[in-house]
């Protein structure tokens, strides 16, 4: 009885996003206790506290660049579009540009790479992330990444991921550039 409403569920969100959400349709076909559990990773996909919405979504497709995840980016990309982000600063992160990004989506951008590198370069990023927006902001870029790294992760376990090489910013393709 529940797995018909969850997977209308899954068809409305591949219908509002054009993204095939095949490999959700095997958890459920697997066990329906996993999809449950899996969907307890929304909330923290969703956290976006104390920061601009440009700034937050650069950092979740920084993340999904990262994990090489091109439908995972192609969906952050329509979700930020949806939420106001403008193309010309999608553009900017997809092609691995900062230096135009505008200067909170410069901030974050900056942040989630040296983050992610693991590089010392992220500790005065920090800072400045936490002086500009406060801990609420911190967390919701670090739950950006994490979540960035659940999904594909996730997909390509299951088959399901494909590289990311073009995503479609504005109605326009764009070049995925491969390194920062």
């Amino acid at each position: 009885m529940i797995k018909p409403l969850i997977n209308s569920q899954i068809s409305k969100f591949e219908r509002a996003y054009d993204y095939d959400m095949s490999y959700a349709r095997e958890l459920l076909a697997a066990d329906l206790k996993a999809v449950l559990l899996f969907n307890k990773v929304m909330p923290l996909a969703k956290y976006h506290r104390d920061i601009p919405v440009d700034a937050w979504f650069t950092a979740k497709i920084v993340g999904g660049l990262h994990e090489d995840c091109g439908p995972c980016t192609q969906l952050v990309v329509r979700m930020a579009e949806q939420a106001g982000v403008p193309a010309e600063t999608l553009r900017a992160v997809v092609g691995r540009r900062p230096e135009q990004l505008p200067p909170d989506a410069r901030l974050a951008y900056r942040f989630a790479e040296a983050s992610l590198a693991r590089s010392p370069e992220a500790d005065p990023l920090r800072e400045q992330v936490l002086q500009r927006w406060g801990r609420r902001a911190l967390v919701s870029i670090a739950f950006a990444l994490v979540a960035a790294r659940i999904f594909p992760t996730l997909k390509y376990a299951l088959g399901y991921g494909k590289t990311c090489l073009r995503v479609e910013v504005g109605g326009r393709p764009q070049a995925v550039t491969q390194t920062a």
